[in-house]
Parts: C-alpha cells; sequence; structure tokens
C-alpha cells in the first residue's frame, strides 16, 4: 500500500509527533510512505527513518498582508498539489484543521482522509478558514478524530462522510524512574495550555510545600508572560521553565505528579506519556479528551475546567498523600494497555478498508 501523509511541520507537537510515529509503524511493516509538510525539515523534532520519503515544500513563511497570505495559500496548494500527485498514494492522509483544508482544496478529485487534532469548538482558526473547513470537509473520503464528542461536531457539518473515531495511542518507555519532589507540566507555552492558571494554583500550595517544585516543559508565545508571573508571585526558586525537551520521557521520569492544566485538548500524548511512566496525574475536565484518559478517583484525578481553586486543592491532595499517590500512579501505568499501539494501527485498518469500498 502507497500512504500520502502531509502535515504543516514536523516542529513539536503531539500532532505532529504522531504522524511521524505513523509514518516510521507503516515505512517498518514495509508500505510505501511519504510525508509531505509545508515547513523545511532543519525544523524538524520528530525524526522519520530512512525508509520514509520526504518531501519539504518550504512554504511557511509569515503572512504581513491579506493579499500576501491569499497569495501564498495559492502557491502552497499548487505546490502540495504537485507533491501528493508525485507520490502516487492509494490513501492521502492529512493532519491539523488548515493543513486539512489546503489538502482537500489540492486534491479535488484525489481521495483524502481528514484528521482534526484538537476540538474545533474550541480551537478558533478565523472566520474564512472555519467557513472553508465547512465547505472542504463534505468532500474528503473520511474524517477522523480523537473522541466521540468531537465526531457528534463534526457530523454536522461533514454530511453524509464517514466519522471515525481513533484515539491517540503510547509507545511505552523503559526509562528508569529516580522520582524527586516534582510536579511536572508539558507542553507549547500557549493560552490553550493554561500554564497560567497552573502556576496560579501552584502559588496557592507552594508556601505550605516548599520541598516540592513545579517544573513545565515546553515553549512559545507566552514564555514572557509566565515568566512576569512566577517573578511577581515570588516563585522563581519554586517553578521552572527549562524549556523545550529533547528527552520528555527523562523529564517525566523525574517527577510524581502531571499536571495538565489546558483550556481546551484534543487527545493529549503528554498526558498518556506521563500516566505509561507511572506518574499520578490530575487534569482540568475539559470537554474532550483527558475525561476519556483519567478515570477519576481510580488512576488519577480531574478537576472542573479552569477552576484554580480546584485544581490547588487537587494538587495538594496529592503530593501529601504518598500512599494514595502511589495507587494512583500504579493504575495509570494501564494506559499502555487501554491505548497500545496494536489497537490504534487496526483503527486504521479499518478506515482504509472502508475507504476502499466503493463510495
Amino acid at each position: 500500500m502507497r500512504l500520502t501523509l502531509v502535515i504543516h511541520s514536523l516542529d513539536g507537537g503531539g500532532a505532529e509527533k504522531t504522524l511521524a510515529l505513523m509514518a516510521n509503524r507503516w515505512a517498518e511493516m514495509g508500505h510505501a510512505v511519504t510525508l509531505i509538510t509545508l515547513d523545511a525539515s532543519h525544523h524538524d523534532l520528530h525524526p522519520v527513518v530512512p525508509r520514509v520519503t520526504r518531501v519539504c515544500l518550504d512554504q511557511m513563511s509569515v503572512s504581513r498582508t491579506k493579499a500576501e497570505a491569499i497569495f501564498r495559500n495559492i502557491t502552497r496548494v499548487r505546490r502540495l498539489r504537485k507533491a501528493i500527485r508525485e507520490a502516487q498514494g492509494d490513501h492521502v492522509i492529512s493532519f491539523t484543521d488548515k493543513m486539512n483544508v489546503l489538502a482537500l482544496l489540492a486534491c479535488p478529485r484525489q481521495s483524502v482522509i481528514v484528521c482534526e487534532r484538537v476540538d474545533p469548538r474550541h480551537h478558533a482558526i478565523g472566520r474564512l478558514w472555519s467557513l472553508l473547513r465547512r465547505w472542504t470537509y463534505p468532500r474528503s473520503r473520511a474524517v477522523v478524530v480523537q473522541t466521540d464528542a468531537v465526531c457528534e461536531y463534526v457530523r454536522q457539518f461533514v454530511k453524509q462522510r464517514p466519522v471515525h473515531v481513533i484515539a491517540n495511542c503510547i509507545t511505552p518507555h523503559n526509562t528508569s524512574r529516580s522520582p524527586e519532589r516534582i510536579v511536572v507540566a508539558m507542553g507549547r507555552l500557549a493560552t490553550q495550555k493554561g500554564f497560567d492558571l497552573l502556576i496560579d494554583a501552584f502559588a496557592k500550595i507552594a508556601e505550605q510545600h516548599s520541598d516540592w517544585r513545579l517544573i513545565i516543559h515546553g515553549d512559545g508565545p507566552e514564555r514572557p508572560a509566565l515568566e512576569q508571573q512566577i517573578r511577581e508571585l515570588g516563585l522563581r526558586d519554586a517553578v521552572e521553565l527549562p524549556g523545550w525537551t529533547d528527552d520528555p520521557a527523562q523529564a517525566l521520569a523525574n517527577a510524581q505528579v502531571f499536571v495538565l492544566s489546558s483550556r481546551y485538548e484534543g487527545f493529549p500524548n503528554a498526558l498518556l506519556e506521563a500516566m505509561a511512566m507511572g506518574l499520578a496525574p490530575i487534569s482540568f475536565d475539559c470537554e474532550s479528551g483527558p475525561r476519556e484518559i483519567i478515570r477519576h478517583n481510580v488512576d488519577g484525578l480531574l478537576v472542573p475546567p479552569q477552576d484554580v481553586d480546584a485544581l490547588a486543592a487537587a494538587i495538594e491532595r496529592l503530593i501529601s498523600n504518598e500512599a494514595q499517590r502511589v495507587e494512583m500512579a500504579g493504575r495509570a501505568r494501564e494506559v499502555s494497555d487501554r491505548f497500545s499501539e496494536s489497537k490504534f494501527f487496526a483503527a486504521w485498518d479499518r478506515v482504509f478498508e472502508f475507504d476502499a469500498t466503493p463510495n
């Protein structure tokens, strides 16, 4: 089978990591895989194996005006159309909202499976892009989402197109653990991830638990604001922002509690990885994602969305109660079976089987 995978970039992020995993596994299975990005390859943070044909269009420049944006996107569609045709894939799989629109515009007569990687009810992409999504998605061969809640939303505008629900998978790590008194978080330093809320919550308990630290791994546009917030709250000795890590497994291995403070999510890889490593997790109960992963009071804690007081209380509960923390951490490891690679790729096989049936 020939597979063509399309995404804006492999520069960090959960969607990028998942698509790189898919490309590598399918190539190792003997399929002919081409991975196309708008970005250049020197920005890649998620490597692909040599068997994957890597095509980089180098079309990620930022537009300064609307006219320039229109021109650049027309150029992107043309370059993308040429690259997809040359790949000659039996299936074209596109990841992320705007990239999906471009792929569908580039392939008016070719089967494209588009994949939403975040909750579109909350993730704003602009009025024009939203209109284009509603216009182009009904032309897809199928839509893949990560949760039932997003599935119901997407069904409203994709007409008769099939919508498949496939949760992310987790690859078990053999990293040895030497946990310290660390609460860890991980992700892009962006408003969506709610690290400002997490810092506020940790500030409420930091004085009573001065032997614990909060470490937030990642980088992004909110770094200056978060650094200022840490200074203003007097938390420079308690909260660290070390930046992007090339070894997330090791960063998790040094911690005992993982917190997901996102305002909204898709299906967070970082949460899966932390639980598989044996960290007790806490998360805001977003409309999509965490509640499908954490079993409340069994292998972690869910708290009301954006409720800083509730988040602070949950963090204090776990760092104060070692027995409960250890018990939840042990049950958390079960995500490796619940969201295994074998189940993930079996679900994709069913998408391809459906895609092969007459339309």
